[in-house]
C-alpha cells in the first residue's frame, strides 16, 4: 500500500509548495486542510510496523518512515491541528505564502515524528528550527530579530544534538532506534539532554520562547504553539526511553517556573507562551519519571508505564487547548489590535463565544475535572506519588495553583473585568468552527477519559490508574479554589505589573556587548600588529639601503672602548654629527651578487 511507503511529511510539503503558487486563498487553504487532514487519516489507519528503509552515503542504513504507538500518536494530532490551524489562518487573513510557510514547519515536525533513525530525526529536526524561524521572519518587524534570537538558539541546540548522535553512532555503530534503547549514557546523554532542552524550554534555555511566539501574526501563533516544543517531548522519549530523575526534577522545575512567569506577565501571547514552557514541565516530568520502549519486531518492554502514557496523553491534550487558548487570545487582538491585558477589558459581554471557548480551555489548561488536563496531567502527578517523589510531586502541585492563578488572571482581565470602549465583534465564521471543535474536544476527552486512553501509545493494561477518583477530584477542586483566593488577594498588584525581564534581558546584553567587545578588541589587535609589521618593514628597508649608519648608530651604544676604530673616528670631537657614507647598488649589481652567491653555495652543495 502506498500509506506503507510514503512518509505523511510528503503530503504536506507537497500542499506547502502548491499553496505558494496558487493565488486563490480559499483553494489553497483547501488543500492545506485535506493535507493535514490526510495526515490524520494516515495515522490513524496505516499499520503498526510500517517502515521505509534507505541506505544513505552507502553507509548509514537509515529509516526515513517509520511507524509504532508513539509516532502514530504524534502524527494523529499533529494533523487534527493542523486542519484547525490551517482553517484558523484563512479566517484570519493570512496571506496564502505565510500559511505555506507553516505548512512546511508542519511537514518538518511530521518527518521528525515518523523518523525511524537518529540521523532522518535530526535532518528533520533542523528543517524544523528552519522553517519556523522563516513563519517568524515573515511577518517583519519586531518579528525578525525575535527570530533570529529564536535560530541562534536553536542553531546551538540542533549542534548538540547533532554531536550526541554522532557520538552515539560511533559507540553503538548504528543511528538506527532500534540499535539501543536511548541515547548512549555519559557525554553523548548530556549533550542532547542540552540540545533537546533548548526544544522543551529548559529553565534558562527557555527564552525564546516567550521572546518569539508573541512577536508574528496571530495565525502563525497557533502553528508555532504546537510543534517545535511536542517534537522535543518526542525526542526527548527517544533519547531516555527508561526516564531519568533529572530530566524529571527539571519537569517539575518548569512547571514552576513557567506558570508563575506567566503570572507577571500583561502581554497576552507572552502569558501564554510561559504556559507552554509550564505545561511541557509536565510532560518532560513525566518522560523522567520513566518510559515504556517499543522495539522493532513486536517485541515490547514498560517501565512505569503510567508516567509515559501520562506524558503522551498530555501532548495531545496540551496541544488541543494551548491552540484553542492561542486561537481565542488571538480573537482579541484580531478584533481590538491590543496585546495587552491594559488595554481590553470586559469583551466577554462583546465577545460570548470567545470568552466560552476561552473557559475551556483555561479549565482544560487548568486540570479541572471534566476537562483533558485533569486526565493527563493527573496520570503525572499520580506517577510521582506511586515512586515517592515527593518533592516533584509538590513541584507539580505548586505548578498546578500557578496556573490557575495565571488563567483566572487572564479571563479576569479580559473578558470580566472593565469595559473595552471601541467597536468589536466576536470570532467569524472561520475562527468558530476552529475554536468551537477544539474546545468540544477538550470536553469529550474530559469528560470520557477512555477516549484517550484507548489512543496512547502504552496500552492501559501495563498500569492502574483511575481518572474520577475522590482524591483526585479533591485534588483538581483544591487547586483551583486555592487559585481562586491567591487571585483575590493579589488580584490589585497583578493588574498593575507590565512585563517582566527574564534571563534572556541579562544574556541578550551580554552577547551583544560581549561580541561587540570581542569584534572591536580584534580590530584594535589587527591594528596594533598591521602598525607593528608596517614599523619593522620600513626598518628593514631603511637598515639596507644604509647599512654603515646602521652599523655606526648600533656601534655608537656601545662602550667606547668596544666600538670600532672607524666607528670613533666617524664621531667628531665636539659630539657633532656621523660623517654620511653611504654603499648602494643598482638592481643590476644585486642581481649579479645574488647569481653568484647561489652559484657557490651550489658548488659548494654539489
Amino acid at each position: 500500500m502506498v500509506l506503507d511507503i510514503v512518509p505523511p511529511a510528503v503530503f504536506v510539503l507537497a500542499a506547502a509548495l502548491l499553496m505558494a503558487v496558487i493565488p486563490q486563498r480559499r483553494i489553497a487553504h483547501g488543500i492545506g486542510i485535506l493535507a493535514t487532514g490526510g495526515v490524520a487519516a494516515i495515522s490513524w489507519f496505516v499499520p503498526e510496523g510500517a517502515h521505509v528503509e534507505v541506505l544513505l552515503f552507502g553507509a548509514f542504513d537509515a529509516i526515513i518512515y517509520n511507524v509504532d504507538p508513539f509516532s502514530r500518536l504524534m502524527g494523529l494530532i499533529f494533523g487534527i491541528i493542523g486542519v484547525v490551524a490551517v482553517l484558523y489562518s484563512y479566517a484570519s487573513d493570512a496571506e496564502n505564502i505565510q500559511t505555506a510557510i507553516a505548512l512546511s514547519y508542519v511537514g518538518t515536525s511530521i518527518g521528525t515524528v515518523y523518523a525511524g533513525d537518529w540521523l532522518t530525526l535530526v535532518f528533520f529536526w533542523e528543517l524544523m528550527a528552519v522553517t519556523s524561524t522563516l513563519l517568524v521572519w515573515h511577518y517583519g518587524g519586531a518579528a525578525v530579530r525575535a527570530g533570529f534570537r529564536y535560530a541562534v538558539l536553536h542553531g546551538i541546540g540542533g549542534s548538540l544534538l547533532l554531536a550526541a548522535i554522532v557520538w552515539h553512532y560511533v559507540e553503538v555503530g548504528s543511528v538506527a532506534f532500534a540499535a539501543n534503547p536511548g541515547i548512549v549514557s555519559g557525554i553523548p546523554a548530556a549533550l542532547a539532554a542540552v540540545g533537546i532542552g533548548v526544544n522543551v524550554g529548559f529553565v534558562g534555555l527557555h527564552a525564546w520562547l516567550p521572546d518569539t511566539y508573541p512577536r508574528p501574526h496571530i495565525a502563525a501563533s497557533v502553528f508555532l504553539c504546537v510543534f517545535t516544543t511536542k517534537t522535543g517531548v518526542y525526542g526527548m522519549f527517544r533519547a531516555f526511553p527508561d526516564g531519568h530523575l533529572w530530566i524529571a526534577y527539571m519537569g517539575g522545575a518548569m512547571a514552576v517556573f513557567g506558570a508563575f512567569a506567566a503570572l507577571l506577565q500583561s502581554d497576552m501571547r507572552r502569558l501564554l507562551s510561559y504556559h507552554i514552557q509550564s505545561q511541557v514541565g509536565y510532560m518532560v516530568a513525566g518522560v523522567g519519571l520513566g518510559g515504556a520502549a517499543i522495539g522493532y519486531g513486536g517485541s515490547k518492554y514498560y517501565y512505569d508505564a503510567l508516567a509515559t502514557a501520562g506524558a503522551f496523553g498530555h501532548v495531545f491534550n496540551h496541544i488541543l487547548y494551548k491552540a484553542l487558548l492561542f486561537m481565542a487570545v488571538g480573537v482579541i487582538i484580531y478584533r481590538t489590535g491590543k496585546e495587552s491585558l491594559d488595554e481590553v477589558g470586559g469583551l466577554g459581554r462583546k465577545m460570548p463565544l470567545t470568552a466560552i471557548t476561552f473557559a475551556v480551555a483555561a479549565l482544560s489548561i487548568a486540570g479541572f475535572p471534566g476537562f483533558n488536563g485533569f486526565v493527563s496531567k493527573g496520570m503525572i502527578i499520580g506517577a510521582a506519588d506511586k515512586k515517592k517523589l515527593e518533592a516533584l510531586w509538590i513541584l507539580l502541585l505548586i505548578g498546578g495553583v500557578g496556573t490557575f492563578l495565571s488563567f483566572i488572571k487572564l479571563g479576569y482581565f479580559a473578558f470580566i473585568e472593565g469595559e473595552y470602549t471601541g467597536e468589536v465583534k466576536d470570532a467569524n465564521t472561520g475562527q468558530s468552527v476552529a475554536m468551537v471543535s477544539v474546545a468540544g474536544l477538550c470536553v469529550a476527552f474530559g469528560v470520557a477519559p477512555n477516549l484517550l486512553v484507548t489512543i496512547l501509545p502504552v496500552p492501559a493494561e501495563a498500569y492502574e490508574y483511575t481518572t474520577f477518583t475522590v482524591p483526585h477530584v479533591v485534588e483538581g477542586v483544591g487547586l483551583a479554589l486555592a487559585g481562586l483566593v491567591g487571585f483575590a488577594i493579589l488580584r490589585g498588584p497583578l493588574h498593575h505589573i507590565g512585563r517582566v525581564p527574564d534571563i534572556d534581558a541579562v544574556y541578550n546584553r551580554v552577547a551583544f556587548y560581549g561580541g561587540r567587545g570581542v569584534i572591536v578588541g580584534t580590530t584594535e589587535l589587527f591594528a596594533a600588529v598591521d602598525r607593528v609589521a608596517v614599523r619593522f618593514v620600513r626598518l628593514c628597508y631603511w637598515a639596507g639601503s644604509n647599512p654603515v649608519s646602521v652599523v655606526l648608530r648600533v656601534s655608537r651604544q656601545l662602550p667606547r672602548s668596544l666600538q670600532p676604530a672607524f666607528a670613533r673616528e666617524d664621531i667628531s670631537a665636539d659630539g657633532g654629527s656621523i660623517s654620511r657614507l653611504y654603499i648602494r647598488a643598482g638592481v643590476g649589481t644585486s642581481v649579479l651578487i645574488l647569481v653568484a652567491v647561489l652559484t657557490l653555495v651550489l658548488l659548494v652543495a654539489l
